[in-house]
């Protein structure tokens, strides 16, 4: 199973989005990571979103604690983006990835752009092991038939070692669903499908908490070694 591993930098300033230099100077420094697979850069479609997320996927969980280490290419970059925008926070998290076949999928080649609805569970389940059992059961089912859908991956949190000195993210779980642009994640926010996943979801056993919903922009990156 993939493991992946988020920076989510929250609160910053909006003088401080990031723009395609920025982007291309994280990706470059993301070529770095021995073992890395995928590398995706999220940014925002709306307010109040984070301001910069970024993805790294590993099949091996020791090679992706390794990027960590401080002068390595995770740490690396978590200082890049602290420094681009110092009164932000910025939260680390490793997850294991759970990845679901969609109807038309679209592989992305790099800097490709996409339109990401992120999502997470921020609290607590009361029974964890009763509550994603129901969500991977009957959730991903109804969410694969979203029209216009070309990924989805739900992750759930990990244990893992870190050089990073940034705050933790605590997250139950994590999902990633992404489309063509805006107007297609629009399109299926107003379909019928959406419809029951909100009846659905009032089946899910008991959860309290917070889970914020973002539009971002998705830029894949390029792994091509230097």
């Amino acid at each position: 199973m993939e493991v992946c591993f988020f920076l989510i930098g929250e609160s910053a300033p909006a003088h401080h989005a990031f723009d395609h230099s920025d982007v291309a100077r994280l990706q470059s420094i993301a070529r770095d990571a021995a073992g890395l697979k995928r590398f995706v850069t999220h940014v925002p479609s709306v307010p109040n979103a984070p301001f910069c997320v970024t993805q790294w996927y590993f099949d091996d969980l020791e090679l992706m604690e390794a990027s960590l280490q401080p002068g390595n290419a995770i740490a690396t970059v978590a200082d890049d983006i602290a420094e681009r925008a110092s009164n932000g926070t910025l939260y680390q998290q490793a997850m294991a990835v759970r990845n679901f076949s969609t109807p038309h999928p679209h592989a992305c080649e790099p800097r490709d752009e996409r339109c990401t609805y992120l999502v997470s569970y921020e609290g607590e389940a009361d029974n964890f092991n009763a509550w994603l059992t129901h969500y991977l059961t009957h959730h991903p089912p109804l969410m694969t038939q979203l029209p216009g859908i070309r990924e989805l991956e739900i992750y759930t949190r990990i244990d893992y070692r870190s050089g990073l000195h940034h705050a933790r993210a605590t997250a139950m779980q994590r999902n990633k669903v992404v489309f063509d642009d805006i107007a297609a994640l629009d399109a299926a926010l107003a379909s019928p499908i959406r419809t029951r996943m909100k009846a659905d979801f009032d089946s899910f056993p008991p959860y309290s908490g917070a889970t914020p919903h973002y539009p971002m922009r998705s830029i894949y990156g390029n792994l091509t070694r230097k």
